[in-house]
C-alpha cells in the first residue's frame, strides 16, 4: 500500500533502511497535477528500481516574483490516486517550511547553462531547480532519478550538477509525451483558453516541420529556426526564443554535423510553453 511521508527526517530514515536492506530506490520528482507525461516517468522508474518514490512539492524557489506560484494547479487527492495506480510506493510530500527551514542560506548554481534560453527569461529559475533537486537527492537517497525531456535545459543542467558534484545518482531522461494533436503535455496547459490551446499546436507543428526539413538535408540553423518561427508567428503566438543547440553544452550550433536539439519557448496568451525535438 502506498505511503505518504511529509518530513525530511522520516524520509531519510526510511530510505536508509531500504538501502541497507539492499533495495534500489528510483525517484520521480514532480510538482504534482500529474498527467500522462508523469505517468511515463513513473512507469520507467518501476523498471529501474525496487522501490518507487515520487516527490510532490511545488518549489517556491524556482518561481520568479511575477510568476504563477499561487495559481499553480494543485490536486493532491487526484495525484495520489494516479500515483498509486502507477505503482508508486512512497509519496514524499513536504511543505515549504519543511524543505526550506529558516533562515535558509545555501543554493546550488550551475553556471553558464542556467543563464541562457529559459534562464534568460526566468532569472534564478534553474538555481531554484538545482537547489531543490540536490535537497531531494539528499533526503530520498535515490539510486536513479527520472526526468522528462520536455524540460530539456533542466535535464542538461541536472546531469552537469550530478557530474560536477560527484552525486551518486543516475539521471535518466524520457521522451516527451504529447497530446494527440502534438502539443507537449504540461501542467500549465490547463491555463490555456480554448483559442490559445488551438493556437499552441503551432509550436510542435513548427518543430516537426523543421525536423522534416532536417531529414531532407537542411543543415543550416537559420533555415531550421526560421521554419519554427514562421509557424509560431503565423499562429499569433509570441516567440521567446528558437535555437538549435548542442545537446550537452546548450551552445548554438550553426552547421549541423552531429545530433543537435532544436528548442523553443513561446507565449500563447499569457501562458509560456516550451518544447523541443532532437535533430538526428
Amino acid at each position: 500500500m502506498m505511503k505518504v511521508i511529509k518530513t525530511v527526517h522520516e524520509m531519510q530514515a526510511f530510505s536508509h533502511a531500504q538501502r541497507t536492506g539492499g533495495k534500489r530506490i528510483a525517484l520521480v520528482p514532480t510538482m504534482g497535477y500529474l498527467h500522462d507525461g508523469h505517468i511515463s516517468l513513473l512507469n520507467e522508474a518501476k523498471k529501474q528500481g525496487d522501490l518507487l518514490v515520487m516527490s510532490l512539492f511545488v518549489n517556491p524557489m524556482q518561481f520568479g516574483p511575477k510568476e504563477d506560484l499561487a495559481k499553480y494547479p494543485r490536486d493532491f487527492a487526484r495525484d495520489t490516486m494516479i500515483a498509486e495506480r502507477a505503482g508508486t510506493d512512497i509519496i514524499f510530500y513536504p511543505d515549504a517550511q519543511e524543505m526550506y527551514p529558516g533562515p535558509f542560506k545555501t543554493t546550488v548554481y550551475v553556471s553558464d547553462l542556467s543563464d541562457i534560453l529559459c534562464g534568460k527569461t526566468r532569472p534564478g529559475h534553474f538555481q531554484g531547480v538545482t537547489t531543490v533537486v540536490a535537497k531531494l537527492f539528499n533526503v530520498i537517497l535515490p539510486h536513479t532519478a527520472i526526468f522528462g525531456e520536455k524540460d530539456f535545459q533542466q535535464l542538461v543542467i541536472l546531469r552537469r550538477m550530478v557530474k560536477d558534484l560527484n552525486v551518486p545518482v543516475e539521471i535518466i531522461g524520457m521522451p516527451i509525451i504529447r497530446e494527440p494533436d502534438g502539443l507537449a503535455m504540461s501542467s500549465r496547459n490547463t491555463y490555456l483558453s480554448v483559442d490559445d490551446r488551438h493556437r499552441a499546436i503551432s509550436i510542435s507543428k513548427g518543430l516537426s516541420n523543421a525536423l522534416d526539413a532536417f531529414h531532407k538535408g537542411v543543415r543550416d540553423d537559420k533555415k531550421l529556426r526560421e521554419i519554427v518561427r514562421n509557424d509560431i508567428q503565423s499562429a499569433g503566438l509570441r516567440e521567446d526564443y528558437v535555437e538549435v543547440v548542442d545537446e550537452t553544452t546548450l551552445q548554438p550550433v550553426h552547421e549541423l554535423s552531429h545530433t543537435a536539439r532544436i528548442v523553443t519557448a513561446a507565449y500563447a496568451g499569457n501562458v509560456r510553453l516550451i518544447d523541443n525535438m532532437a535533430l538526428k
